[in-house]
């Protein structure tokens, strides 16, 4: 069967209800909890400004809240950035999710901001909250009369400085005029049966219905129709990228390029350079593309980018976490990248005496005491790393790097000279 052509049956839906699955617009809820009562949706559209949208009771009618499992990508604040919308809220559930809870939270925003501008509040909410993940991002209805009645904003807390290139400032995007065009622009950026890296879109939802699987009896090829299902979702970049089409779809561009630097592959990147398509402005928050694969450790492909002319940050250099070849350093202090000393005490750490070398040359060019300055950085460095791993080998604390890892840069660093 052709997966645009899946269907269920009333038996097969009824199936995944009982196993807490609803589908709704084409998209799969988990964990779905029972229909809301029709008294609950009224007293909700009473504290509106206006009436409930139409897709948004039809929900409520087949599930009062659940889980999702999707990508979801928008422009806010000048980035693109990664929203996660994985609950949809409801009654009674503890912590985040709690549909009343976020009402009542909703309200108190509103009569502050009332009292702030010095005018009586209506009591009326004006965007319902009903989704989003924990504190950080939350997705709204708008159910204020007027042309935006009905349509669905995305909001995103700011983060502090120090989380680079992410929003640090709360924003807001719209996602769709309808509920229905929401759940349409919820995707899986990567095969979830054929995953990239550990942790992906599809994870928590595969790992659910195992569960119903093994261990209550949900039958294997109604589990496996569903994953088909799901999987429909996919973004299909190959076949515009076949057809050359691909660089008139931005969304999908970006979810090869994504593919490219996750498998650091430079003839990937090659071919969409070559398809026409550009890697200019943000990827991913407000990451290049050089950024994104330079993150990554995606040395060939951050080089393939550099090669087809992908812009480079200034700061691109400040985030190195792996052994970078002198090849990528040279091109990208060549491309506007800025040496930094911390810089070298990073490549030096990572096991990269060569880059260290070229941008320590780079960092005396252009005026800087480097042996001063850097004993400074590295001794630094090397009273953190020994710190961490301490109590990593206490078991105070987990780190991606394992004591070993640790360990292995403290002496790359140790051994490192400058000259």
């Amino acid at each position: 069967m052709h997966p645009d052509a899946i269907r269920f049956s009333p038996e097969e839906l009824a199936t995944l209800r009982a196993h807490g699955v609803v589908l709704f617009a084409e998209r799969v809820i988990f964990e779905a909890q029972p229909p809301m009562p029709e008294a609950r949706i009224a007293a909700i559209e009473a504290l509106c400004a206006g009436p409930l949208p139409e897709a948004l009771a039809a929900l409520w009618r087949q599930t009062a809240g659940g889980r999702l499992d999707y990508d979801l990508s928008l422009p806010m604040g000048g980035n693109i950035e990664a929203v996660s919308w994985s609950e949809l809220f409801w009654d009674g559930s503890d912590g985040y999710r709690d549909l009343q809870g976020w009402i009542a939270h909703e309200q108190e925003l509103a009569e502050e901001a009332a009292d702030d501008d010095g005018r009586d509040w209506s009591g009326k909410l004006t965007h319902l909250p009903f989704g989003g993940f924990e504190y950080l991002d939350r997705i709204y209805a708008v159910v204020e009369p007027g042309p935006a009645h009905g349509s669905i904003v995305a909001w995103k807390h700011g983060l502090p400085p120090a989380w680079t290139h992410a929003l640090h400032e709360d924003s807001v995007s719209t996602i769709a005029p309808d509920l229905r065009g929401a759940f349409a622009a919820l995707h899986l950026d990567e095969d979830p049966l054929a995953p990239t890296d550990d942790y992906y879109s599809g994870q928590a939802l595969l790992e659910y219905l195992d569960d119903r699987h093994e261990a209550h009896g949900l039958d294997i090829d109604l589990m496996d129709k569903l994953v088909a299902f799901y999987r429909r979702a996919m973004v299909d970049w190959r076949t515009p990228l076949a057809e050359g089409t691909l660089r008139h779809q931005p969304a999908a561009a970006r979810a090869a390029l994504r593919h490219a630097v996750a498998t650091d592959d430079a003839q990937l990147v090659a071919e969409l350079a070559a398809a026409g398509v550009r890697f200019q402005g943000p990827q991913q928050g407000s990451a290049l593309a050089t950024d994104v694969a330079i993150g990554h450790g995606a040395f060939a492909a951050a080089t393939a980018l550099v090669r087809a002319g992908a812009p480079v940050a200034r700061e691109a250099l400040a985030n190195i976490d792996g052994q970078i070849s002198p090849e990528l350093t040279r091109a990208l202090l060549a491309n506007g990248a800025e040496p930094s000393v911390s810089a070298i005490v990073r490549c030096a750490a990572c096991g990269a005496p060569a880059s260290a070398h070229l941008i320590a040359d780079a960092c005396a060019a252009a005026g800087i005491d480097v042996p001063a300055a850097f004993a400074i950085e590295r001794d630094a460095t090397l009273a953190e790393l020994q710190a961490t791993l301490r109590e990593v080998r206490e078991g105070k604390l987990g780190h991606y790097l394992g004591a070993e890892g640790i360990a292995e840069r403290i002496e790359h660093l140790q051994t490192f000279r400058l000259a």
